[in-house]
């Protein structure tokens, strides 16, 4: 009798030591998670789900929505507050298929349109990842939306007419950086978030992908190959430049675009901005351009008075300025736009060049929205997007108006 036991004592200690040799290896390693690591930057997930700098990834961020606002929900471990309760399914279903472990529909502020391109290994790399984080105790906020927009089960139709589920599929007869580019913009960067435009139920014009979109009160440019107003005009080497280091000969960041330079792109390696760029450049005009009718003589002579007397000391009398620290104007993108909202944005509350480890001198640009009256900048405006072979489409004083009501 003492032998069995004994034996099954051996047996049973055998077992336990076996479960708990599986528990080990069930942990993530160091490099799974520095790979997560990697994945959350390129998903720029801090930008959205950090209110508080001290906390990050906490949640609690307020994103306004054209359908109301949406608060971001807590990533940390906490097991009740936050995702450390969740199982692994629980977090790639969340992320790939928009569904909340108690089987509640996310809204799509939250990306998961473009997340489902993502592989099953990524998803648990970034968990592995956020398990690593400081516990923080922050309850997610209820949405602020409009009647009847509060109604989750709405969700369903909404899935059910715009969503599509799957994986990013690879084209073979492309490179392989043109591949993980096209992961990376498609999927986990969701570029297209803001630089699509959007139907009336909030989803993307596919037809029109990256071809530009109005957010936050700010113009997503294009990203397609536009001669005027998209990438035509850069290289794969401007646009690394660009995304690594938020300026570049040609455009600087800021706004939201400034956002994502510090806390993703210029985080991210050398192969997979290089990646982007060959990817974006690879894309034709998803739309045709405005034809533009060039603003009468009056309105270009008022416009110019108001560079002359404010804009000359830095951009220079041909606009030239001093390319990476005040962005020159001629052949600008972004400046002729067919929204003009960014220009007006950066005229009214001024620029701070963002500073990244590749560039860390500052410039600086003052806001003229107590100088300036909605007529001059509406003028302005109209006298740099048409001027030194720029075309953009006419500002109005009332277009500058409301964009003074912009919080």
């Amino acid at each position: 009798m003492r032998t069995i036991l004994a034996g099954l004592a051996v047996v049973g200690l055998a077992l336990c030591s076996a479960v708990a040799g599986t528990v080990r290896a069930a942990e993530p390693s160091p490099e799974l998670i520095a790979y997560g690591k990697t994945l959350v930057e390129a998903g720029d997930c801090a930008s959205c789900h950090t209110a508080d700098p001290a906390k990050p990834f906490a949640g609690g961020k307020r994103i306004d929505t054209p359908f109301g606002a949406i608060y971001a929900p807590n990533l940390t471990p906490d097991r009740d507050t936050g995702i450390g309760g969740w199982a692994d399914a629980d977090f790639t279903r969340a992320l790939r298929y928009g569904v909340a472990p108690d089987g509640s529909s996310y809204y799509p502020a939250f990306p998961y349109p473009y997340f489902t391109k993502m592989t099953k290994d990524d998803t648990l790399a970034i968990r592995a990842y956020l398990g690593t984080l400081a516990p923080v105790v922050s309850r997610n906020k209820p949405p602020e939306l409009r009647w009847p927009f509060g109604y989750r089960g709405l969700m369903r139709i909404w899935n059910t007419m715009f969503f599509k589920p799957g994986l990013f599929e690879p084209d073979q007869s492309q490179s392989a950086a043109w591949n993980r580019g096209g992961y990376l913009v498609t999927g986990l960067g969701h570029c297209g978030a803001c630089h699509t435009p959007k139907n009336y139920f909030g989803a993307d014009k596919q037809a029109q992908a990256l071809s530009g979109n109005e957010v936050g009160g700010w113009y997503a440019p294009r990203l397609d190959g536009a001669p005027r107003t998209g990438l035509k005009s850069w290289s794969v080497e401007d646009i690394v430049e660009y995304l690594q280091s938020g300026r570049n000969a040609k455009s600087h960041a800021d706004g939201l675009m400034a956002e994502v330079v510090v806390n993703s792109t210029s985080k991210m390696s050398d192969a997979d901005v290089r990646a982007i760029a060959v990817y974006l450049k690879s894309l034709p005009p998803a739309r045709r351009e405005t034809i533009v009718t060039p603003p009468d003589e009056a309105t270009m002579k008022a416009g110019q008075a108001v560079y002359a007397k404010f804009c000359i000391a830095c951009h220079e009398a041909d606009g030239t300025g001093s390319p990476r620290i005040y962005p020159p104007l001629p052949a600008n993108a972004l400046l002729q736009s067919v929204n003009p909202s960014s220009t007006l944005r950066i005229t009214l509350d001024g620029a701070h060049t963002v500073t990244t480890p590749r560039a860390p001198n500052t410039g600086e640009m003052p806001a003229y929205a107590r100088q300036l009256s909605d007529e001059e900048i509406a003028a302005v405006a109209n006298y740099i997007r048409n001027s030194w072979g720029n075309s953009g489409p006419l500002v109005t004083p009332a277009q500058v108006a409301k964009a003074r009501k912009q919080p």
